[in-house]
């Protein structure tokens, strides 16, 4: 139906008569000369009816709107001196028509497609819309020229592309499962997948080696800017592995994303970092490195202090740390109310953060008489307290205080915009993960990545004798810009440390045999050591954007109730289908209200 698309011609076309089809982008009626920028996936062109070219074009042309699609031939010509559009690659030619076909007239549309929307419920209402703004239009391209990087790249290193069941059983992968009734086996649930996690260790013993795909993941969990219920990871395992390889691979796989995505080369190499490191320096197992505030400990400072608070917190194995917002000392209330908010859900146990300012030329708080002289000098030395600066610190459990603090640091940075202006790509791996946390609500030790996460190889001995909290997990994750863009391990592959695994985790030998005794048979046969990797390719799409939510980067998203508005999911099954399939609602809709004599509902 064409013979170009718009963003194809230049100068060096003039003369050639071409045809084009698309929308309209706008149309302009110059006295009685219509000019169109016509639109189509490429670009924009400007096209020009006269009536002495073709009159019955020309008055067809008048009848055009924003968003019609047409077909137009023309003759491709230089523009007048003056009138080029520098801002438009085709912007020093034009398409003088001599023929227009309208293939299709568009209704008035909900909102205008050159202008930014905050109401998200229209815009996901309407996103085939939505899909046609340059903006958006730029992020899908940009999340299919990145996904193909990252074929071709894994196709070169010599990984196979293997697809897994979507239809699966139910694992303890930390979140909740979606279930789907099968009608061939009355009373019986597939699971969706919330990883391909025992499909790809599976395809290790098979021989495969290296395996990688790009996996559809399903997780029924709450949503948030870079959460959905359905998301895309890039999947990859591969046997006889170390850890520095699987790092290896996923470095030089980011590398040829970025490249592609943004033209920028990234480091071949990213530093590495303990998880204990992250908490105690960020507070955080996904530090944003791109400025510091970093956490300080100030158990040197306080050893011999009297201050009730910081001498009990410390006796009792505690620590007393804090953070210099430097700058921040103008911080307004409502800014302090926020962070006392954050602090407090976090678990600060009272009701405000204790702060000193250092404004001019004096020390502001109502902790400062409690310290001594000595104190205040070993403080303001340690923590390179100067003018306009704020300290805020945080005394209790160290895990906590991290936690506490770590949130707190992230917000002042938000609030004093210290990233806003940065075109910094901050990767870094954070390693050395804990294998095991000890649940607070049921005492349960539940599994910090995963159950077929491999122990530390110096700590396997501790996980025999039952020292599960210092256990260290060959575990690992990749980190942007304080974006956790994905995580993997060394896995397990004998069925005796499997079985001890799954022991501790609480799930007994039947509880085993039936979940998983398809992979600790597997185990029985041979199975070689291996380790792989999961990428959010969703979160690198929308880093690699500059977008704040991923749902800027999907095609297709769930709004933040988990429904799709513009296709009405979820929504309800009729009884014939549920009888079908053997099920039964117990949900009980709220029936309205009975009317009163008067006609009114109470």
């Amino acid at each position: 139906m064409r013979t170009h698309h718009c963003n194809e011609l230049r100068e060096s076309h003039t003369g050639e008569t071409v045809t084009l089809a698309g929308w309209v982008n706008s149309a302009r009626d110059h006295g009685g000369v219509i000019f169109i920028d016509l639109r189509d996936r490429e670009g924009l062109v400007q096209c020009v009816f006269r009536p002495e070219e073709n009159a019955e074009a020309a008055k067809l042309s008048h009848t055009l709107r924003e968003e019609d699609v047409v077909r137009v031939t023309g003759k491709v010509a230089r523009r007048l001196e003056g009138s080029e559009n520098e801002k438009l690659p085709t912007g020093a030619i034009e398409i003088v028509a001599s023929d227009l076909v309208i293939i299709n007239k568009a209704d008035v549309l909900p909102f205008q497609l050159d202008k930014e929307l905050s109401n998200e419920d229209l815009r996901m209402k309407h996103r085939y819309l939505d899909l046609r703004r340059p903006r958006m239009a730029r992020n899908i391209r940009l999340r299919s020229t990145i996904t193909s990087a990252a074929r071709r790249h894994l196709d070169d290193a010599g990984f196979f592309e293997i697809e897994t069941p979507i239809l699966s059983n139910p694992t303890p992968e930390g979140a909740r499962d979606f279930l789907v009734p099968s009608r061939l086996n009355p009373g019986r649930f597939y699971a969706l997948p919330q990883a391909p996690q025992q499909y790809k260790q599976l395809l290790m013993v098979a021989g495969i080696e290296r395996y990688y795909q790009i996996a559809r993941c399903f997780r029924d969990e709450d949503l948030r800017a870079d959460r959905q219920p359905e998301f895309t990871q890039i999947d990859i395992e591969g046997s006889f592995v170390t850890q520095d390889d699987v790092l290896g691979t996923v470095e030089g796989l980011l590398g040829a994303m970025f490249k592609a995505g943004l033209g920028i080369d990234i480091p071949v190499t990213f530093p590495r970092i303990t998880y204990r490191e992250a908490m105690d320096t960020y507070g955080s197992d996904k530090p944003d490195t791109r400025y510091g505030m970093h956490i300080t400990d100030l158990a040197g400072v306080f050893a011999a202090t009297e201050f009730k608070i910081f001498r009990s917190t410390l006796d009792g194995g505690g620590v007393v740390r804090a953070i210099n917002a430097k700058g921040f000392a103008g911080i307004t209330t409502g800014q302090m109310n926020r962070l006392n908010e954050i602090a407090i859900q976090a678990g600060l146990p009272v009701k405000s953060l204790a702060f000193v300012k250092y404004e001019n030329g004096e020390y502001k708080s109502p902790l400062w008489k409690f310290f001594t002289d000595a104190e205040k000098e070993a403080l303001a030395a340690t923590l390179d307290i100067a003018e306009g600066d704020i300290v805020f610190f945080v005394a209790g459990p160290r895990d906590s205080v991290c936690d506490i603090l770590g949130r707190v640091r992230t917000e002042c940075a938000n609030m004093m915009e210290l990233t806003k202006d940065s075109d910094a790509f901050n990767f870094l791996w954070v390693v050395d993960f804990p294998l095991l946390a000890q649940d607070d609500e049921t005492g349960r030790w539940v599994a910090v990545h995963h159950p077929f996460t491999r122990p530390h190889a110096d700590d396997v001995g501790k996980l025999m004798d039952g020292d599960y909290a210092d256990v260290r997990a060959e575990a690992y994750d990749v980190v942007l810009n304080g974006y956790e863009l994905g995580g993997g391990s060394i896995r397990i592959h004998e069925k005796d440390l499997q079985a001890k695994m799954f022991d501790v985790l609480g799930i007994n030998p039947e509880e085993q045999a039936e979940q998983f005794g398809h992979l600790l048979d597997a185990f029985r046969f041979g199975a070689p050591p291996h380790g792989g990797v999961a990428l959010g390719l969703d979160r690198i799409a929308m880093l690699v954007a500059g977008e704040d939510s991923i749902r800027e980067v999907i095609a297709f998203p769930k709004n933040n109730k988990g429904a799709d508005l513009m296709a009405h999911s979820p929504c309800k099954i009729d009884f014939k289908q549920l009888r079908e399939a053997y099920i039964q609602s117990t949900y009980k809709e709220a029936k309205a209200p009975e009317p009163s004599a008067s006609g009114h509902t109470g």
